[in-house]
């Protein structure tokens, strides 16, 4: 049986390569708002946060909860048209999701997307199937890099935030999976190796990767 009670997965930038899309989506929109979004703003202000938390970051705190809901689906929406996930998934997942099947660990995805972009990416894969539960930006009052979104998914499926593994691609889900006290490992298609230093490890992609290395890692964390 493996040490490994969940495997928990951020969705962009680590099932699918979506962050360039919606860096291009979101400054049209920003520019659109006359607002201009530099690539510290995204680093800094945008990437792993919620449209909840960013677009205040963004536009100002004084925003109203009607005007962020509105931004919010408008963006979105023209994030949904133009994105195909099939052409973007993130290479070697598919295969990874198999072996994690093989070994009967379970699966959850945690990510600050809202629900529509959730369930359009998962079902346009045809992986849905694959995880026990989904948790969108939606299940949570505090987003990445607070801790709850990981500690959440570890409830959800029964198990303890220590015994998993956390995938993810941005710096604010890197440290709210190391809070929630899993072991944390980096995608680079957001940040480079650099960046994530402080993972246990960081990844291209999925290609390769074995259930004992992550095991492995595992064990080392215990110790």
């Amino acid at each position: 049986m493996s040490n490994i009670s969940a495997v928990i997965f951020d969705m962009d930038g680590v099932i699918v390569h979506s962050n360039p899309v919606h860096k291009v989506i979101l400054q049209k929109f920003c520019h659109q708002k006359g607002q201009e979004l530099t690539e510290q703003d995204l680093l800094e202000k945008v990437y792993g946060r919620t449209n909840q938390d960013w677009i205040p970051n963004v536009f100002g705190d004084d925003i109203s909860q009607e005007t962020i809901e509105a931004f919010a689906d408008e963006k979105e929406q023209m994030f949904r048209e133009v994105f195909k996930p099939s052409e973007h998934v993130v290479p070697g997942l598919i295969e990874f999701l198999d072996l994690l099947d093989e070994a009967g660990i379970k699966k959850v995805v945690a990510t600050s997307a809202p629900a529509e972009n959730a369930d359009y990416i998962l079902a346009e894969l045809g992986i849905i199937d694959h995880f026990e539960a989904v948790l969108n930006s939606s299940h949570v009052t505090k987003s990445k890099p607070d801790p709850e979104p990981y500690l959440k998914a570890a409830k959800t499926v029964g198990v303890d935030p220590e015994k998993c593994i956390v995938f993810e691609d941005s710096i604010s889900g890197v440290r709210s999976g190391q809070d929630a006290g899993a072991t944390v490992v980096g995608v680079a298609t957001t940040h480079t190796h650099e960046e994530m230093n402080t993972c246990a490890l960081v990844i291209d992609d999925f290609e390769g990767l074995s259930v004992k290395k992550l095991e492995e890692l595992l064990t080392v964390a215990e110790n």
